[in-house]
């Protein structure tokens, strides 16, 4: 496993990470055994960090990462949630939310504290509320021993230099913006190099659509780019590749992206990931996947408040 400081933190965190909303079942019923299992197996080949949030699954994730942790020691794991978005028609980032909306969390996971605690999809409040209510709610939270690490999260780009004018941050997480299709991180990462932030990228493989199988029902994304992703995900296979494959090692070969965050519903697909670090992706097959994806690079879908589109 490769490891990175995660900016100004000092943490060194893996730089393949896994993102546990899966094993909350969000995509897919999963026994919690076997969600112990490949959490456990993540753990045993060096991935040292892991995030979850009550939104997914409303709070499963949490409580089955909580149950598989029983008996870890607390030094083989740092831990990332977060506060603010708690289903998808639920954001509250007010005082009072935040802070039972911590305690909750980490009375679920069991953790005594969370390494990292990320305001969530900051782009469906007014950004007042996030840095008033919320924010402040976060530094109470650190004053207790809560929590070590501060971050903000969220889909547009725009968040990020709205929030840093105005708050310091310890780290960020951006999704889906940097992967084969979507590289737009790499315009904002001067940014968050300047405020020396950590920089987690999760869903490399664009909430499943750089996958054979494709998204589940509820993506956001365009036909079109749905469309586009098939096409490249069917070339690839032409060639004898998978494209999730190409995407992660595409996404973990950046080393200005200290973690890149991806799920795993077993542990098959755990180990699976892991052989795609250090293991960079073929130059001519990324050109040939872009190329195909032209009509769509760098697409996304709407999120949140009008002035972040």
């Amino acid at each position: 496993m490769e490891y990175r400081k995660l900016g100004k933190t000092g943490l060194s965190v893996s730089a393949l990470g896994l993102g546990c909303a899966a094993l909350g079942g969000v995509y897919g019923e999963l026994p919690e055994a076997e969600a112990e299992r490949a959490l456990h197996t993540a753990l045993d080949e060096g991935i040292n960090y892991l995030d979850t949030a009550p939104l997914y699954a409303v709070t499963r994730s949490e409580t089955v990462v909580g149950k598989a942790l029983r008996g870890i020691s607390r030094d083989r794991y740092y831990i990332s949630s977060k506060v603010g978005r708690y289903d998808v028609d639920d954001s509250d980032f007010s005082y009072e939310r935040v802070s039972s909306g911590l305690d909750a969390t980490l009375k679920r996971l069991g953790c005594g504290y969370l390494d990292l605690v990320i305001l969530h999809d900051i782009e469906y409040v007014p950004l007042e509320t996030v840095l008033n209510e919320g924010l402040r709610a976060l530094h109470d939270a650190r004053q207790k021993g809560k929590v070590r690490f501060i971050g903000a999260s969220g889909l547009p780009m725009r968040i990020y230099p709205a929030i840093l004018a105005k708050a310091e941050l310890d780290a960020v997480i951006s999704y889906a913006h940097y992967t084969l299709q979507n590289a737009a991180l790499e315009t904002t990462l001067p940014l968050l190099e300047t405020h020396d932030l950590g920089v987690i990228n999760a869903s490399p493989l664009a909430l499943g659509l750089l996958t054979r199988q494709g998204p589940q029902e509820w993506h956001l994304g365009s036909d079109l780019l749905k469309q586009k992703c098939r096409e490249a995900a069917a070339w690839c296979h032409s060639q004898g590749v998978d494209i999730a494959d190409l995407g992660m090692r595409f996404a973990l070969s950046n080393p200005r992206i200290h973690s890149t965050l991806t799920g795993a519903r077993t542990a098959e697909e755990v180990l699976r990931n892991v052989r795609c670090v250090a293991q960079p992706p073929d130059p001519e097959l990324v050109a040939g996947v872009r190329a195909i994806l032209t009509p769509v690079l760098n697409h996304t879908w709407p999120s949140g408040r009008a002035e972040y589109q």
